[in-house]
C-alpha cells in the first residue's frame, strides 16, 4: 500500500467518541457503496448518522480521511489475514480453506465493503480512486502468493493462477454485492448468521475441491 494513502493515527477518543466514530464509519461505508466516492458528501454521511458536520470533522478531517478509514477498517484485516497466511511457516496457514473462512468472517462484519469496491469498478475501473487501487493491488498479490505456495501450484498451470485469484474474488465479492437484490427477490437474507455460515462452508468446500491436497 502506498504510504501516501496510509491512514493517519486516529486521535484518542472517549468510549462515547469511539461509538460515534464507528457509527460514522458504518454510515460512510454504506453510502460509499451506494453512491461511490465521488457521489457521497460528508453532509450525506452526517445526515445518515444524525450528527452535525462539525461533530463529524472532530473524528475525520476530510472526505478522503473518512474514505481511507473505511478502507482501513474493512480491507486492512483482510490484507493482514492474507499476509499472515503467506508469512507463517505453519502448515495450518497453508490451508487455503482457512483463508476463505477468515476472509468471509471479516467481510461478514463489513458487508457493504464489497459493494463499495464493486461500485467503483463498475463506474470505470480505470477511474478507481488511487487510495482504493493501493488497497486492492496488495490483496491480489497476497492471494496469488498463497495459491502459488499451496496445492494450486501442483494442479493448475502457472498462467492460470491469476484466473483462480479472480474466480475466488468473484465468489466472495459477488455474494455480498448480490445480497440486497437476492433479498428483494424473496430469496432470503444472505447476510444473516446462518446464511453466512452456509456460504462460508460452500466456499471452503469449493476451494478444497479445486485445490485438492493430493
Amino acid at each position: 500500500m502506498s504510504a501516501s494513502y496510509a491512514p493517519t493515527q486516529a486521535p484518542a477518543r472517549t468510549p462515547k467518541g469511539e461509538r460515534t466514530a464507528e457509527r460514522i464509519l458504518d454510515a460512510a461505508e454504506e453510502l460509499f457503496a451506494e453512491h461511490g466516492y465521488a457521489g457521497t458528501t460528508l453532509r450525506d454521511v452526517a445526515r445518515r448518522v444524525g450528527v452535525r458536520i462539525p461533530s463529524l470533522y472532530n473524528h475525520f478531517g476530510s472526505k478522503e480521511a473518512l474514505y481511507g478509514a473505511v478502507l482501513d477498517r474493512g480491507i486492512g484485516p483482510v490484507l493482514a489475514t492474507l499476509g499472515e497466511f503467506v508469512d507463517s511457516g505453519s502448515e495450518r496457514y497453508r490451508d487455503s480453506a482457512l483463508v476463505v473462512a477468515r476472509v468471509m468472517e471479516v467481510l461478514g462484519r463489513h458487508p457493504h465493503l464489497p459493494r463499495l469496491v464493486q461500485h467503483e469498478i463498475l463506474s470505470g475501473g480505470q477511474h478507481l480512486t488511487p487510495m482504493l487501487r493501493d488497497w486492492i493491488g496488495p490483496l491480489f498479490a497476497r492471494a496469488r502468493e498463497i495459491l502459488e505456495a499451496g496445492p494450486a501450484a501442483r494442479h493448475w498451470p502457472a498462467d492460470e493462477i491469476p484466473h483462480l485469484v479472480l474466480a475466488f474474488y468473484h465468489v466472495a465479492v459477488g455474494y455480498f454485492t448480490m445480497a440486497p437484490l437476492y433479498g428483494q427477490l424473496g430469496g432470503g437474507d444472505l447476510l444473516d448468521r446462518e446464511a453466512l455460515a452456509r456460504q462460508t462452508h460452500f466456499f471452503t468446500e469449493l476451494v478444497r475441491r479445486l485445490l485438492p491436497e493430493d
